[in-house]
């Protein structure tokens, strides 16, 4: 498959403090890529670099489309929701809509195709009695919902999740990623979480990023390269139906 983005020999520090390190990687259409790795060890500076919030230090960040390369890529971003003001006084409809301002014609309203694509998208999202509700008004749960219609309105070549299920519902949670499943088809995902093994059933590869970054083609994970990965000693553990949990080895003196 063509490649969409392409990470190369990345460093980026914050201040004097290198939280990248030589990083690189290359995400192909309609993959489903899931980062992992231990908190502080850069996967939301990753994500970061990757949308341009911030420009590394060394190495550089190449765009693709139809296998040349590109400025820009359309890209939609699901931030944690602990960073959305939810005093701001929008409506569902309005937080959905900015996700398509790149494309509205300045001091033109939206077109009649993008109005619908919209209202396509609230209801999608489950929210379609809720289109002019202040965002102060939701519940957890459905704030994110709307932020994922934000996200994906514009119909991204990549979709970009940080967290997704920390603040999500259990009602919405399940739904949440057979949405993803389905948006999958016709855009790459990169998906970011400490819940490994919630992620990995639906990711087709997996990174760890831990100043480092170590890349695994598949989701079938061995307890020796969670060990490298991780930098520290780590197992794959089941629980029910969920294939893997992380739990640091615990080693037990005897009396």
């Amino acid at each position: 498959m063509n490649k969409l983005i392409e990470i190369q020999s990345v460093t980026a520090s914050y201040d004097a403090k290198t939280v990248l390190q030589d990083v690189s990687l290359t995400l192909r259409e309609n993959d489903f890529l899931g980062i992992i790795g231990p908190n502080g060890g850069g996967k939301t500076t990753l994500l970061k670099v990757i949308l341009g919030l911030l420009k590394p230090s060394r190495g550089q960040v190449v765009f693709y489309e139809e296998g040349r390369p590109v400025p820009s890529l359309r890209m939609g971003y699901l931030p944690q929701i602990n960073r959305i003001d939810r005093r701001f006084p929008v409506s569902v409809s309005e937080v959905v809509a900015s996700g398509l301002m790149v494309e509205k014609k300045r001091l033109r309203n939206f077109s009649p195709g993008q109005r619908q694509r919209i209202a396509d998208t609230i209801d999608w999202i489950g929210l379609g009695g809720l289109s002019k509700r202040p965002i102060g008004e939701l519940s957890g749960g459905e704030l994110q919902r709307v932020l994922l219609g934000r996200a994906i309105v514009s119909h991204p070549k990549v979709l970009i999740l940080d967290e997704p299920n920390t603040y999500v519902d259990k009602l919405f949670e399940s739904r949440l990623y057979g949405l993803l499943a389905e948006i999958n088809r016709d855009t790459a995902v990169i998906l970011v979480s400490h819940d490994v093994g919630t992620i990995l059933p639906l990711v087709k590869n997996v990174a760890c990023v831990n100043e480092t970054l170590h890349y695994h083609e598949g989701n079938r994970l061995t307890e020796a390269w969670l060990d490298e990965a991780y930098h520290c000693p780590v197992a794959p553990v089941g629980h029910g139906e969920l294939p893997y949990g992380i739990l640091r080895k615990q080693h037990i003196a005897s009396e």
